[in-house]
């Protein structure tokens, strides 16, 4: 299970005049953010208050510290993270094993992927623990439909009052269905929980929060609503491309075929087109929707050591992905003969 709208931070259901505040989510491809209330943290407050939600987090999750668990890897994949600064204004905020990506700015946040409905306790306190706050995240955006990535993200609008955007079949399942119909895993995994709304997305629209700038890539064939995700962080004057990819796994139910299934008969097609993206994409750091499928820990553990150049910033990894990705399919479209 690779399985309303912006996520920043700061939205509420009422604002006062001086906090009015205006978004554009359809035409033009552009969401628009203006508020005159400054989002960034305080650095004091935010040290002082790391370890403190992090502990409720975890007791918040399950009784005793141990979460109410969504499936057999669930435990593993929601174990505690501490929140870190990735690149710039990119931070990771999810559990161990799922990624959750907060970019901010002044004007308010985007959150990348929600982890499980048990991950949002940590969720919440990772972003507060950094000095923002989940009440300023304006848009919420997803890699794909699956409990472990979009699991929690109906919680997280709810104590955001984001709003939600999606590819067109994601928001079908996101707002209708939980689990969608063509989806390799149908029959095998839970559905999401329901959001009253979400906006639906062109491929290569961009969106806007202040002066953050994220870009929609559609990435199929792990779902037929997978998307990837680009954008710019400077740092120190220095700015780079970031991507956040999707599941590249041809994982799926018992039964299903990649090669001629009739529920998703472009599964092999919208595979090559989402490798092609990775080819191309411009691409300095590399996050996955599984921080394992990156080598996130193994790069991150370098760069504390002080190895230089920084491990995170890995112009191939793209490139490298996609070849990983290509070669699993090749394997499991060869299984597939004479089945």
């Amino acid at each position: 299970m690779q399985s309303r709208t912006l996520l920043t931070s700061g939205s509420y259901p009422e604002h006062s005049r001086c906090e009015q505040e205006t978004f554009r989510l359809s035409e033009p491809p552009e969401v628009e953010f203006l508020r005159t209330r400054n989002h960034l943290p305080n650095p004091a407050r935010a040290l002082l208050l790391a370890a403190f939600l992090l502990v409720l987090a975890v007791l918040a999750s399950g009784q005793n510290g141990a979460p109410a668990s969504s499936c057999a890897d669930c435990p593993v994949w929601n174990k505690p993270q501490q929140p870190f600064r990735i690149y710039g204004n990119t931070y990771y905020v999810g559990p161990r094993g799922l990624t959750s990506i907060l970019l901010t700015s002044k004007a308010g946040h985007i959150l990348i992927d929600s982890a499980l409905p048990e991950s949002v306790p940590q969720v919440v306190a990772n972003i507060r623990s950094l000095g923002f706050r989940v009440e300023d995240v304006k848009l919420i955006v997803n890699s794909h439909v699956h409990f472990d990535h979009g699991g929690g993200i109906a919680e997280l609008q709810r104590l955001s009052g984001a709003k939600v955007a999606a590819s067109p079949w994601s928001v079908e399942v996101l707002t209708k269905s939980g689990v969608g119909k063509g989806d390799p895993q149908f029959g095998s995994i839970s559905p999401v929980a329901l959001v009253p709304r979400a906006d639906t997305l062109r491929d290569g629209q961009t969106l806007r929060v202040g002066d953050i700038k994220l870009t929609a890539h559609f990435t199929p064939g792990h779902t037929p609503g997978g998307t990837s995700w680009t954008w710019k962080s400077c740092e120190n004057g220095r700015c780079l491309n970031l991507v956040y990819s999707d599941s590249m796994t041809p994982v799926s139910a018992d039964g299903f075929r990649f090669s001629d299934s009739r529920e998703y008969p472009a599964a092999v097609q919208d595979f090559e087109k989402s490798f092609a993206f990775l080819r191309s994409a411009p691409c300095d750091i590399l996050l996955t929707s599984h921080p394992d499928a990156s080598g996130l820990w193994s790069r991150s553990e370098g760069r504390q050591r002080g190895v230089r150049p920084d491990p995170l910033i890995s112009p191939n990894a793209c490139k490298e992905l996609a070849e990983r990705a290509a070669e699993q399919l090749r394997r499991r479209l060869e299984s597939e003969k004479g089945r």
